[in-house]
């Protein structure tokens, strides 16, 4: 799900009421689809046509959409990069479009659940062979297999709809976007864990039910994070097919990241490439890494200020049962970069 679609249906689609059924109103979802479908600019005709068929799901699509920036803004806080919107072959784009496709199996698998769609319900996966026998299994779970499926099918649908020669350049930057889409909705389901809840007198535990649940979002954004920093370069072969630039290495599976273009250093603000450089951002003096003001300001500089902040304190717990605290304004230094 490109960048720049994310935001549109993050900012558009969560606000919408979508509360016909599409599927038990023909009549009614064949017109009034049409002012929905038609204001989300940027879809392609496979993803009109989802669109105009369960509209019930595009809150959730963009639900997910923002969850996906949202953590990609979180794990890229201390970067030069820190989730602008980017238009290259780069591993910060193959970041964006992992945990996008991620959001939207997270958010569809869990409307599932929670009984907002009209297509979908709990999950019904197998009963893991490893429960112990007298524990039960049929909570009601995540639906990972339909937010799975309804993802690839809609997310993918963009790119599946264009059509490049063999070859060339356009055709290996689908191919990177498609694997990469599919790279982040399996670390989703790779993520996706069995959870019990206990039954029995006096919490006894005599008796378990459980279910399928997702993990947190935030274990997603680390696991993707950690597949962006050892990301695969690729090249295309004679056959016009994807191959690793290194053949030292082990070649990427389904579950790893892939890019093309080497990334720009993000330092200055380039339109075509997506950068809204450094200047301006905040840094931290005595950190060496990459939110230190060395790295951080490219070599720049920076200015230091005097900022203030207000803080919880002196918190205090009462019986029973809460926490009061007070507000502190403090005088902390703050470096920005030049």
């Amino acid at each position: 799900l490109p960048l720049s679609l994310s935001r549109f249906l993050l900012e558009k689609c969560v606000s919408l009421s979508l509360a016909m059924n599409p599927l038990l109103i023909p009549e009614a979802y064949i017109i009034g689809a049409q002012p929905l479908c038609s204001q989300l600019v940027g879809l392609s005709q496979g993803q009109k046509k989802l669109c105009q068929l369960y509209q019930d799901h595009m809150q959730y699509i963009g639900e997910g959409a923002k969850t996906g920036i949202r953590e990609c803004q979180y794990q890229f806080r201390h970067r030069r990069w820190n989730c602008s919107t980017v238009d290259n072959s780069s591993v910060e784009t193959a970041f964006t479009y992992a945990i996008s496709a991620a959001g939207v199996v997270n958010a569809v698998s869990r409307a599932c659940r929670e009984g907002e769609l009209s297509s979908c319900g709990c999950s019904r996966a197998a009963r893991p062979k490893d429960l112990p026998r007298d524990w039960l299994w049929g909570g009601c779970g995540d639906n990972l297999n339909y937010g799975y499926r309804f993802s690839k099918e809609f997310v993918d649908a963009r790119e599946r709809e264009k059509s490049y020669a063999k070859g060339s350049f356009e055709s290996a930057r689908l191919m990177m976007n498609l694997h990469n889409n599919e790279a982040g909705r399996r670390t989703v389901s790779d993520l996706a864990h069995v959870s019990c809840k206990c039954h029995g007198v006096s919490g006894s535990c005599s008796l378990k039910t459980c279910w399928l649940q997702l993990a947190d979002f935030r274990k997603v954004g680390e696991t993707l994070k950690e597949k962006y920093d050892s990301a695969a370069s690729m090249k295309l072969n004679l056959r016009g097919k994807l191959v690793q630039r290194d053949s030292k290495f082990n070649p990427p599976t389904s579950h790893d990241l892939v890019y093309i273009e080497s990334s720009p250093d993000y330092c200055l603000s380039n339109q075509s490439t997506g950068s809204l450089g450094t200047v301006g951002r905040l840094c931290n003096k005595t950190s060496e890494g990459m939110d230190g003001c060395e790295l951080m300001c490219c070599g720049r500089g920076y200015d230091q200020y005097k900022a203030q902040i207000v803080e919880r304190c002196h918190c205090k717990f009462h019986w029973c049962c809460y926490v009061k605290c007070k507000r502190c304004t403090k005088t902390v230094d703050q470096f920005v970069c030049k």
